[in-house]
């Protein structure tokens, strides 16, 4: 029976989390592309719109393998002390958030018997889920990667454009405030949430990845008496 050293479980949990969370995101693309619900528009639809297809089960199962993925991820980083507690926090409403996605489907406009609470959590965690995970990325980069400033910086430019994203969201619903247009008339809100989305998703594998192994200067070094 193969053993695996101690010291390398963490870097195997963290590339399974990472693993999961490609796997959502796969499942995701895959229902762009499979009928009924390649009909779904990526410009002006939002995601969850696949929630209320005949291919919910995939949706929910995508949902459901990224949240296990961060959780993963986010537990590996605070076992290695690489994880600060208010991004714990950030990473615990990312995660609750789309479970919370799953539990109550967006609301189905084209039902007339659909009734808005279920609709109006459904929103207040994506916004929550949206906003979180890029905040975790931003406060835990430097304890994450405190010898390697190009993996910080990377992890925190995909953080920023994850909130710049979002930005473009605020910056809809600001200019609808003023003009009595419909936000998400003013923006390919699908294609947005979309970019945001995979966004978010790569800037948490680029956080969990497993630090490289730097050697001290004196290994490898002998000297011979």
């Amino acid at each position: 029976m193969t053993t695996v050293p101690a010291d390398r479980r963490p870097a195997l949990l963290a590339l399974a989390g990472i693993a999961a969370l490609a796997l959502g995101a796969v499942l995701v693309l895959l229902l762009q592309v499979v009928p009924p619900t390649d009909e779904i528009s990526v410009t002006r639809r939002t995601i969850s719109e696949y929630g209320l297809s005949d291919h919910k089960w995939v949706f929910n199962l995508a949902l459901v393998l990224v949240a296990a993925g961060s959780a993963v991820a986010f537990a590996v980083l605070r076992l290695q002390g690489r994880l600060p507690v208010l991004a714990a926090v950030f990473g615990a409403c990312w995660t609750a958030g789309l479970l919370v996605i799953v539990a109550f489907p967006k609301t189905d406009w084209a039902n007339a018997a659909a009734t808005g609470a279920g609709g109006t959590l459904h929103r207040i965690a994506s916004v929550i889920a949206f906003v979180c995970l890029p905040l975790a990325v931003l406060v835990s980069a430097r304890t994450a990667f405190p010898d390697s400033p190009r993996r910080r910086f990377l992890a925190r430019a995909l953080a920023v454009a994850s909130l710049a994203w979002f930005a473009v969201i605020l910056g809809a619903v600001a200019v609808a405030a003023t003009t009595g247009q419909h936000w998400w008339l003013l923006i390919p809100l699908g294609l947005v949430e979309r970019g945001m989305a995979l966004t978010e998703l790569v800037a948490l594998a680029a956080l969990a990845a497993p630090p490289g192994h730097r050697p001290r200067s004196d290994e490898g070094l002998a000297i011979d008496a």
